[in-house]
């Protein structure tokens, strides 16, 4: 093993997240409640500050026994948009993905508009994606950049 390669121990089974931009890793932490030990049975690993070619400096979690949901990683897409998800059985990576963001947000982020119907009845929000930055509310039209959303 090439010692530049592995700076942090490898996991048997569970998920790493990868590229995350260094100051979003926390955030990313606190929105799939990894900052709560009840939330996962193993060990969680944080780094940040990596060199990376992609984003500069980057954070990496990794995940030991815990696969994210579907809805989970829809909400990560919002935060940190473009990382890589690596899962992980038997110490290898058995499927890599680069999370996205969906063409719809569909009750993930609260409309920053008061008078907005979303915020005055009980009803899920819906945002289309206009940009790689940028959310319009499917609603009242306002657009919102995605660093200043507010997730539900």
């Amino acid at each position: 093993m090439n010692k530049k390669e592995r700076m942090v121990a490898a996991i048997e089974n569970g998920t790493v997240i990868d590229h995350i931009p260094s100051g979003k890793t926390f955030q990313v932490v606190s929105l799939l409640g990894l900052d709560k030990p009840e939330t996962s049975e193993g060990t969680i690993t944080i780094g940040l500050n990596f060199a990376s070619k992609k984003v500069g400096k980057k954070g990496i979690i990794k995940v030991e026994n815990r696969f994210f949901s579907d809805e989970e990683i829809s909400r990560l897409s919002v935060v940190a948009p473009n990382v890589v998800l690596n899962i992980i059985k038997d110490y290898e990576v058995v499927e890599k993905k680069t999370v996205n963001l969906p063409d719809d947000l569909h009750g993930l982020v609260k409309c920053n508009n008061p008078k907005c119907i979303t915020n005055n009845e009980p009803m899920q929000t819906v945002f289309h994606v206009i940009g790689e930055d940028t959310v319009k509310c499917h609603y009242c039209e306002k657009e919102q950049k995605l660093n200043k959303v507010q997730l539900c």
